[in-house]
């Protein structure tokens, strides 16, 4: 029992000291031990990545699910360390709300058919959304909790301690310089002298000591920023999957679509400008949105004759295809990525379309799955 008291009384002693001291400080009233410009600078890194990560984080967190109701009530089972029971997305949802439309309005008639081709595409979006979802969470989200909950706590406790080993030791220098002020006008102080010294001996060891295990912990930042890039690096691939799983499945809807009698595929304007005004930088930008077949010729024209076709004799230029494009019919020419091919236009052409020759193949195509070469 008096042995607890006793230590409980050491123990407020020195948070005491402490006060004093860090109180002394703010006011200018006592010296401070500074650290050496590369652990300031060492300290100011690990703070900034700090900060930064967990905005990094709140933010991706944001943008993976953006209903804030939904992102607390994942925060709480994550903390009671139970399961996040499956969520459906919204896309899942839209499309079962066009499946049911559809069973209602006539699954046969063209609007119901549309309804439920339109709804499976949602379905696949849907799910595509879940996968990049929990890849993102696990290979970017993940991680950088861990840092914020485990190795910056541990920065944190070290860096606590040392301001404590700091505080210690500059309440030893004070004492220290006291003791000696009062030597110099009365010998009875030598003992108090030498007590001081040795508490200041001990107060430097302990600070040091505390100082190499906090600077080793902040240059381990580096791994952490290793860490991070090879975490960027994944979430970049699982964006880019699933960015790319969308773009397959609406351009197969859209193909599907414009197959569909009385199906209204594109838009009456032009969704990229003639060849003689577009740039490579232009082609290379836009996101390929493929026209329907039927909108290839104006209306109530002709469709175009391959066999009739000629290059002109100016005008013809060499362009470097983008994406894999699968051709609709007989009209249009199966594209492969990176391979080159002559493209050139002909009078009364939808500006979105090109004719294309390689070799003694020639075909419709699309202008945005190109990238024209000057």
């Amino acid at each position: 029992m008096d042995f607890n008291m006793k230590k409980l009384a050491s123990d407020a002693g020195i948070f005491f000291t402490r006060a004093v001291q860090f109180t002394e400080e703010k006011f200018g009233q006592a010296e401070k031990t500074e650290l050496d410009a590369h652990f300031e600078n060492l300290l100011a890194r690990a703070d900034s990545t700090k900060n930064w990560t967990e905005k990094i984080l709140r933010q991706t967190e944001v943008l993976l699910q953006p209903n804030p109701s939904a992102r607390v009530e994942e925060f709480l089972y994550e903390k009671l360390d139970r399961k996040v029971p499956s969520r459906v997305t919204n896309g899942e949802l839209l499309a079962q709300y066009m499946a049911e439309a559809a069973s209602e309005l006539g699954p046969t008639t063209p609007y119901g058919k549309t309804l439920l081709k339109v709804a499976e595409a949602e379905k696949q979006l849907g799910a595509a959304e879940r996968d990049f979802i929990h890849t993102a969470s696990i290979s970017f989200l993940t991680p950088l909790r861990n840092f914020l909950e485990g190795d910056w706590k541990t920065i944190s406790k070290e860096r606590r301690l040392l301001q404590n080993r700091r505080l210690d030791l500059d309440a030893c220098k004070a004492r220290l310089k006291k003791a000696k002020a009062a030597e110099a006008k009365a010998t009875l102080w030598n003992d108090e002298v030498d007590k001081a010294e040795q508490e200041l001996r001990v107060a430097q060891t302990e600070f040091d000591r505390q100082a190499e295990v906090t600077r080793l912990l902040l240059e381990g930042i580096s791994s952490t920023h290793v860490n991070h890039l090879r975490c960027l690096h994944e979430f970049v691939k699982s964006q880019t999957t699933y960015y790319a799983q969308c773009y397959r499945h609406m351009l197969d809807l859209q193909k599907q679509l414009g197959r569909f009698p009385g199906t209204f595929v594109g838009t009456t304007e032009p969704a990229s400008p003639p060849l003689s005004s577009t740039s490579p930088t232009t082609a290379a930008a836009t996101m390929p949105v493929v026209p329907s077949v039927a909108s290839l010729a104006p209306p109530g024209e002709a469709s175009l004759c391959l066999e009739e076709v000629a290059p002109p004799a100016s005008g013809t230029r060499k362009a470097r295809v983008l994406y894999d494009y699968e051709a609709a019919d007989s009209s249009e020419l199966a594209l492969l990525a990176d391979e080159l091919i002559t493209v050139y236009s002909l009078p009364g052409m939808d500006p979105d379309w090109l004719i294309g020759e390689r070799g003694n193949k020639k075909g419709k195509v699309p202008v945005t799955y190109l990238e024209l070469l000057s």
